[in-house]
């Protein structure tokens, strides 16, 4: 779809009477604390800022406590009447390549291994350019729907697929520049390090030469051992000699041989490692007796590595037997990582595929369930960074995740005043503004995946 199709402006969806043209104030607007960089604006007890912006030329010229910026008199008002307003989030993990096949490849029994069996059976048989390129764009145009302004994706990087991916992400990049940012990050098996160098050393090349971040699956069923530890220097060894980041699959399993995120800390300290480097999913480590939790964690925040949890795909994978109700969650001990100064995000991962038959690229639904899964909504105000702010950090992204006055009045603004009322209705009206504009909010309907399945 033509960038001008996808960005055009929708009088139907907005509950604001935004102008399709011209400057304006949005006054009397909600904006989390965590989520704003003008200071000199204090938040209430809920730990919201209730601000003024002044919107010019599609940027923010000006964010001022509410009733402050009446000097701007040229401008028509408009009174948001405390609605959430938030900069366009970050969605740091997900799988853009596998995404929307669930109607031609369902996962027969829910299960990790059925998911893996299918998935990699649907990238054999039906994984080309066109293929990828048409789900690939069904799903960022979900995701600016939703409000999102930047995703990182894994591509899987195994054999043959690694030459058709990245191309077909490398030119979606760039027809989406404008839009949201992308960045990929390659996926494959940390033994296959070691059994198959040359496929490796491929790997690597490709990484860096499309400026991605290499990834790779940690645990695959077995205990670590010394083999894990050879896998894993030659991966940091590789990605210092190219300068790339790491960002892992780890311990996706409830198995008590999934123990390879302390592994991977070490490994960061012997090698003092110099980029970033972010471990996906780490849900065993929820199951951990105190004190190993407690030496790990520290392992963590030595070597300077973040956590994102995938709270709705890990909920529908983990645990799972026919007939039997899971008995555990699935996510990482998320609130010890935070506490302890660990960076910590959620994100969508997969998106109605063998992994997760649901999903939308939706962040405000990612986080509403985190919020209920990891039993956030009690705690300290500032877990809405985990979708904005934190996985710009980790992206590198200097101007993401946050309000501040200079930059483009990209911007979620939703119908909910607090966050009682966002989380108790997280499909509720939003709309989503470029440049100060508005777009349409509708998702691509289903039928477009018609002809794939």
């Amino acid at each position: 779809m033509a960038a001008d199709d996808r960005n055009a402006h929708d009088h139907a969806t907005g509950f604001l009477p935004i102008p399709a043209t011209g400057d304006y104030r949005l006054d009397n607007a909600s904006v989390p604390h965590c989520m704003l960089s003008a200071g000199g604006v204090k938040p209430d007890a809920a730990g919201l800022c209730h601000v003024d912006l002044v919107i010019r030329h599609g940027r923010i010229l000006g964010v001022t406590p509410s009733g402050t910026s009446a000097h701007e008199t040229d401008l028509p008002v408009i009174d948001t009447r405390g609605a959430l307003v938030m900069p366009r989030l970050v969605d740091i993990h997900t799988h853009l390549d596998k995404g929307f096949i669930w109607n031609r490849a369902p996962n027969p029994d829910g299960t990790f291994p059925g998911a893996l069996d299918t998935a990699q059976s649907d990238r054999e048989a039906n994984w080309d350019a066109q293929d990828l390129a048409r789900r690939m764009d069904f799903g960022l145009r979900c995701a600016l729907a939703h409000g999102t302004g930047a995703i990182r994706t894994h591509l899987d990087s195994i054999g043959k697929q690694t030459a058709l991916s990245w191309p077909v992400f490398a030119e979606l990049r760039e027809t989406w520049r404008d839009v949201i940012t992308l960045q990929a990050t390659s996926l494959f098996l940390l033994d296959d390090i070691l059994e198959n160098g040359e496929e490796f050393a491929q790997v690597v090349e490709t990484t860096a030469r499309y400026e991605g971040q290499l990834g790779g699956v940690t645990f695959a069923g077995h205990a670590p051992d010394a083999r894990t530890d050879a896998a894993l220097d030659k991966l940091f060894a590789a990605a210092i000699r190219h300068g790339l980041d790491l960002d892992l699959h780890v311990d996706e399993s409830d198995s008590h041989h999934a123990r390879t995120l302390e592994r991977v800390a070490d490994a960061a300290i012997r090698h003092r490692f110099p980029n970033r480097i972010l471990c996906g999913h780490c849900c065993s480590a929820s199951l951990m007796e105190e004190g190993d939790l407690d030496r790990l964690i520290d392992k963590l925040a030595r070597a300077g590595i973040a956590v994102v949890s995938l709270p709705m795909c890990n909920m529908y994978l983990q645990d799972r037997a026919s007939g039997r109700t899971p008995r555990w969650r699935g996510v990482a001990p998320v609130q010890e990582f935070r506490t302890a100064g660990i960076p910590v995000m959620f994100a969508s991962d997969n998106t109605r595929d063998p992994f997760f038959a649901y999903g939308d690229l939706d962040l405000i639904e990612v986080f509403c369930e985190a919020t209920r899964i990891a039993h956030l909504d009690h705690g300290e105000g500032d877990w809405l960074r985990a979708i904005a702010g934190t996985p710009a950090t980790i992206m590198n992204l200097d101007r993401a995740g946050r309000i501040e006055s200079g930059d483009p009045a990209d911007l979620l603004i939703l119908r909910a005043r607090s966050m009682n009322e966002l989380l108790s209705r997280p499909r509720g009206d939003r709309m989503v503004l470029l440049g100060g504009r508005p777009i349409a909010t509708t998702p691509p309907p289903y039928d477009e995946l018609d002809m794939i399945a």
